[in-house]
This record gives structure tokens, C-alpha cells and sequence, in this order.
């Protein structure tokens, strides 16, 4: 008898909707083509029973991702870095404009990250573009090449290629993007706040927390929001440290205004009294706040005023990151932790009586809806066959040696964290298991719908 599926796969818990149900997912040319009860007779090529220590979950779409590649791959690179996300359940990320050389900021810039990740990459890639000075109102060039949305930097964005928008820069940009019904994503740190707090540096962590203040972010989201409101713009908060904007957000949406938030796993696993002085592997901007702060973005996860969560995953060289003798002011800001935001964030959220089906919510189903992705980050007929075996009460120590990205750093090194993937399929093609390492397909880059 010929195969009538592909592939089968039957598990006690699987996360339809809003629910875990017994089921079997059965998979036909990369889509799910049905959802069946557990013990159903279906003929398949390959079948797959998962135990009953181990749930079947969308794959993470992590709408936040610095790959660097080409210019900085020494930094990261698409091999690694979709390595690293098969191996964290993640089967989908979209690129941030920098901090490659050239930035995404051109079509033909576009064309060659294209180019590059095509034959590396282990799970789907997709490219945000960059809003600059110096590509103001040719941004339609780079929506109709398909990039997703259009990054902007309010603040200095640490590398010289890719300039801060001014206000008016920021108008200019919103009212561009609003045209043609774009997204814009911004980094909301207010440059005039960020020099009046400026210090010296050194590695007293508290010293850096103080020089990138709450009052950088609730300045900075209010003039987005105002751009918002003149503009009638889609924009994206990114990487949402400090709790206190979440007042103004709320207000904002409750006017109806077109604005999401994102936050990340490091802002919901650690707080400040847990950084010693001098570890600058934690150090990220904006910065990772205390612990009090960190209750208040769960609670704005929770109430809806943010909406999802990316991982920022930001790496750099050794040498960047710790050789500065433990100064804050000189190391790299950013945190890499593409491979463990799934474990690190169920971790917080079991702490907090919070369940896994929330969690792929923000991780999954929210990252999809924010790129315009219909097809992915959930299980359901007709979406994409991207599925995770995930063990959510098997616990691991953090080895950062022992990571898929390029460069051994990890703020999670030595963390216990629940929760594993045992095996990622892409399109229903297992591209990662936990006993075999990575299936390393070479795949497709996404383009907008």
C-alpha cells in the first residue's frame, strides 16, 4: 500500500490552539494536512510516537536575530546561527539590518544576505530592513524586495554604518513606511537622556544601569507613539527593558493606536542584584533591570500591553565581549541566546505558575502575526509543518562550550533551565535531534508575503 502521509507524528500532548490534546499530526509536502485523534490508523512514510515525557509544539518564530553575516561572521553567521535555533526549537527567524557589512539598508544588500543564507541555512530565514539617514524615501524599493519590516535606531546603534533617525527623521520614516502599510520597528533608547547620564565606565554594573536610565525608554516610546499618532504607522517596540513605558503603551493601544512590544528572555530570567561586577557577558541595551522591574513586564506579558518575545540574540567576538577587564563601557552590549530563550523563558514562567501554551503564545503565535507569517508559529491545518519535541521537565546545566553558536558566551552559562527540545522538523524534515546533533538541510530564505 503507498504512504498517504509523509510523516505521522503522535503525542499524548499537543499544543492545538490554546490546549494540549492527544493527537496525531500528519504531514504531507511541508504542511499539516490533518489532526487526527491519537490512535487513528493513518498511513505514512515515516512515523514518529513521541513519549510521554515529551509534548509536540509549534516551532518558535523569533522575529529578532543578529546574524552578521557577511562582514562580521568572525561575530556569527547563518551556519551557526540557525544551527543554534534548530537546536532551540526555533524554526523560523527574521534577521535584523546590522550588524552585517553592508547593512540591510539596499536592495542589493538584500540580494546578498540572500545569497549568503541560502545554502547555510538549517532553518527559514527572513530579513528586516534598515531605516537610516542615508535611505530615507527609497524605503519602498527595499518592501517591494520583500524584506519584512524597516528597523530604526532612536539612539546610537554602536556600529558607524548604521545612523540614529532624529525625530524628524523618525517622522519622515513613519510617514514613508505608513504608505505602503510597513512596519517599523524601533530601538527606543532617547539619545539626550543616554548623554545626560552618561559615566565612565568601569565595572561596577550598577554604574551601567544608571547611565541608560528607565526615563531613555519612556522618552523615546513617547515619541514613537506621537509618530504613531501623526502618522497612522504600524511600529514595534524592540527589546522592551524598563516596565516603566508600559502605562503610556497601554494607554496607546487602548486608543487604538497600531503599536506591539516586544521583550526578551534575558529582561524575564534575570535582574540586576544577580550581576556580579565586571560580568560583562550580561551586559545589553538597553540593560537588564531589578528584580522588582522584571515582575512588572511579566505582568505586562500577562495583561496584553506586551505582546511577544524575541531573543535579541546579539553575539559578538571573545574579545569584544569579556576582553575589556570587566568594563561595561567598552565590552559588546548584547546576549546570546537564540538556542536557550525557549528553556530560559519557561523556566521564569513555570517559576510563576505560568503554563507552556502562553509561553509558545508569545514565542510562537505572536512573532508570526508580528511578520505578517500566517503559516507558521502555530498547529493547524494548512500551516507549515515546522514542529518541535519538546520535554518540558527535563532540566540542564548550561555549558556555553557546548552551544551551536559561533562564539562560546553565554550570560546563561552555569544556569540550570527546564525544559529541552529533543527534535525540530522544518516543512516536516527533521533538521535537529537531540541524540544526532544537526541534519544541517540547506534551505530557503522567506521573502514578505
Amino acid at each position: 500500500m503507498s504512504a498517504t502521509f509523509d510523516l505521522v507524528i503522535r503525542s499524548q500532548r499537543v499544543l492545538v490552539g490554546a490546549e494540549f490534546v492527544p493527537a496525531a499530526v500528519a504531514v504531507r509536502g511541508g504542511r499539516i494536512v490533518a489532526i487526527e485523534p491519537l490512535d487513528t490508523a493513518l498511513a505514512a512514510r515515516h512515523e514518529v510516537l513521541l513519549p510521554h515525557d515529551q509534548m509536540l509544539v509549534p516551532g518558535l518564530v523569533d522575529t529578532h536575530v543578529h546574524v552578521n553575516e557577511p562582514g562580521r561572521t568572525d561575530w556569527e553567521g547563518f551556519a551557526s546561527a540557525t544551527l543554534a535555533a534548530a537546536a532551540g526549537g526555533v524554526t523560523t527567524i527574521i534577521d535584523m539590518p546590522l550588524n552585517s557589512l553592508p547593512p540591510t539598508c539596499t536592495v542589493s544588500a538584500l540580494e546578498q544576505k540572500r545569497r549568503v543564507a541560502g545554502p547555510k541555512a538549517s532553518v527559514d530565514v527572513g530579513f528586516w530592513g534598515g531605516a537610516i539617514p542615508g535611505n530615507l524615501g527609497s524605503l519602498r524599493e527595499l518592501h517591494d524586495a520583500g524584506v519584512f519590516g524597516f528597523k530604526a535606531f532612536l539612539s546610537p546603534s554602536g556600529v558607524p554604518e548604521f545612523e540614529h533617525l532624529s525625530l524628524d527623521q523618525l517622522e519622515a520614516a513613519a510617514t514613508e513606511i505608513a504608505a505602503f502599510d510597513g512596519l517599523l520597528l524601533v530601538h527606543a533608547e532617547d539619545p539626550e537622556v543616554l548623554a545626560g547620564a552618561v559615566n565612565g565606565g568601569g565595572d561596577a554594573y550598577r554604574d551601567f544601569v544608571a547611565s541608560r536610565p528607565d526615563r531613555s525608554e519612556t522618552d523615546a516610546v513617547g515619541h514613537v507613539i506621537e509618530a504613531v499618532r501623526r502618522t497612522g504607522v504600524r511600529a514595534h517596540i524592540l527589546h522592551l527593558s524598563s516596565a516603566a513605558p508600559l502605562p503610556a503603551l497601554a494607554a496607546a493601544r487602548a486608543e487604538g493606536l497600531p503599536i506591539t512590544v516586544e521583550t526578551c528572555p534575558h529582561y524575564l530570567f534575570f535582574s540586576a542584584e544577580q550581576i556580579s561586577d565586571g560580568a560583562t557577558a550580561f551586559k545589553c541595551c538597553p540593560p537588564i533591570r531589578d528584580s522588582a522591574n522584571r515582575d512588572l513586564l511579566w505582568q505586562g506579558l500577562e495583561s496584553g500591553v506586551i505582546d511577544c518575545i524575541a531573543s535579541d540574540h546579539s553575539p559578538s567576538t571573545r574579545a569584544l565581549k569579556l576582553g575589556h577587564g570587566g568594563d561595561f563601557g567598552l565590552a559588546w552590549g548584547g546576549i546570546s541566546g537564540l538556542q536557550l530563550s525557549l528553556a530560559a523563558v519557561c523556566t521564569a514562567a513555570a517559576s510563576r505558575g505560568i503554563g507552556l501554551e502562553r509561553v509558545l503564545g508569545w514565542m510562537s503565535g505572536a512573532t508570526a502575526a508580528l511578520a505578517r507569517l500566517p503559516g507558521k508559529g502555530r498547529i493547524a491545518l494548512g500551516a507549515d509543518a515546522d514542529l518541535v519535541a519538546f520535554a518540558p521537565a527535563e532540566s540542564f546545566t548550561v555549558d556555553a562550550s557546548q552551544l551551536r553558536h559561533k562564539n562560546p558566551i553565554s550570560a546563561f552559562d552555569g544556569t540550570t533551565l527546564t525544559g529541552r527540545v529533543q527534535r525540530t522538523w522544518l516543512g516536516g524534515a527533521s533538521v535537529y535531534a537531540v541524540d544526532d546533533g544537526i541534519a544541517g538541510v540547506p534551505l530557503g530564505v522567506l521573502r514578505r508575503p
